[in-house]
């Protein structure tokens, strides 16, 4: 079982809590001049699909209800960190250097 820390209630609840929300860090593009198919398919389909740290979007939704972002290792499944929706995104050789 999953264990993530909401960074707005300050709870580390198991998965079923929460739901995932995809890749985070994803701009739209900017509505006020003309968007191109290609524009439009790179923001709704295209995605990175990274083997090791990759940032996410979470949402807990069976308890604030609020988004927040994570940095989850695919590859072990195991979350380095969990940050508020609209903070920075951490670097991910300064998280890797604090996981050793």
């Amino acid at each position: 079982m999953l264990l993530i820390h909401c960074p707005y209630c300050a709870q580390t609840l198991p998965e079923l809590e929460f739901t995932y929300a995809g890749e985070a860090h994803i701009a739209r593009p900017d509505a006020s001049s003309p968007v191109s198919d290609e524009e439009w398919r790179n923001f709704l389909f295209i995605r990175t699909n990274v083997k090791g740290p990759h940032y996410e979007r979470w949402r807990h939704s069976h308890g604030c209800g609020r988004f927040f972002n994570a940095v989850r290792d695919t590859v072990s499944d195991r979350f380095l960190i969990t940050y508020k929706a609209g903070e920075k995104r951490p670097e991910l050789s300064d998280l890797l250097e604090k996981s050793k």
